[in-house]
C-alpha cells in the first residue's frame, strides 16, 4: 500500500514570504523568444516558497505558460520565482489579477504591490502595464529592434558555419511597412 501526500496552500500560507515587487520583462524568456513572452519575476525568502508558489501558478492559470524557481539563491536567503506569459493584450489584466489572487496566500492587498519595469518602480495597476510594456510580439520588435537584429546575426552566423547562405529574415523595408499598414496588418 502507498502512502499518497494530498497538501495544497492553505490561507496565508505564504504570509512574510514574498517581496511586493513584481519585475516584468528583467530577464530573459527560457522558453523561447522575448518578443513572444513575457517574463516576470517574483523575490522570495526561501526556496520552499519559491516551489510552493511555482506549483500554484502552474496549476492555477490556464494562461501561464512556465513558472520555475531559480536554482539557488540570488542573493542571501532569497530565491526567484520566473512565470512566462504569452505577449498579449491580456496580460495587463491578468498580472492585475493574479496579484489580487496572491492575497489570499500573502496577505498582501494590490495597493501594497510595485512594478518593477525598465528598473523603474511603478503601482500596480493596469494602466501602468499597458503604458510600460510591450504588450504584442510586434510592439516589442518596434520597441527593441536592436534585440531582433542580434538574433538574426546570431542565426546567419550559424548559417554560415553551415555553410549556407545566410539572409534576412525580418524585413523593416517602409514601402513593405506601408502595404501591410494599408491591408490592415500592421
Amino acid at each position: 500500500m502507498t502512502n499518497q501526500l494530498n497538501e495544497s496552500l492553505q490561507y496565508l500560507d505564504m504570509d512574510r514570504q514574498v517581496i511586493p515587487t513584481l519585475s516584468i520583462d528583467k530577464y530573459e524568456s527560457n522558453i523561447g523568444d522575448n518578443s513572444d513572452y513575457i517574463t516576470v519575476s517574483f523575490v522570495m525568502n526561501s526556496k520552499e516558497a519559491s516551489e510552493d508558489l511555482c506549483s500554484w501558478l502552474d496549476r492555477g492559470y490556464e494562461w501561464v505558460i512556465d513558472a520555475d524557481p531559480s536554482p539557488g539563491e540570488v542573493m542571501n536567503g532569497k530565491y526567484l520565482v520566473f512565470v512566462e506569459i504569452n505577449r498579449r493584450l491580456q496580460v495587463p489584466g491578468r498580472i492585475i489579477e493574479m496579484l489580487e489572487d496572491l492575497q489570499t496566500l500573502t496577505d498582501l492587498k494590490l495597493e501594497d504591490w510595485e512594478l518593477s519595469i525598465d528598473d523603474k518602480l511603478f503601482p500596480a495597476t493596469e494602466q501602468n502595464i499597458k503604458d510600460n510594456v510591450a504588450l504584442s510580439p510586434h510592439e516589442y520588435r518596434l520597441k527593441f529592434p536592436e534585440q531582433e537584429k542580434s538574433d538574426e546575426l546570431k542565426l546567419n552566423e550559424m548559417r554560415e558555419l553551415a555553410g549556407l547562405e545566410p539572409h534576412t529574415s525580418y524585413v523593416s523595408d517602409e514601402n513593405l511597412k506601408s502595404i501591410q499598414r494599408m491591408a490592415g496588418i500592421i
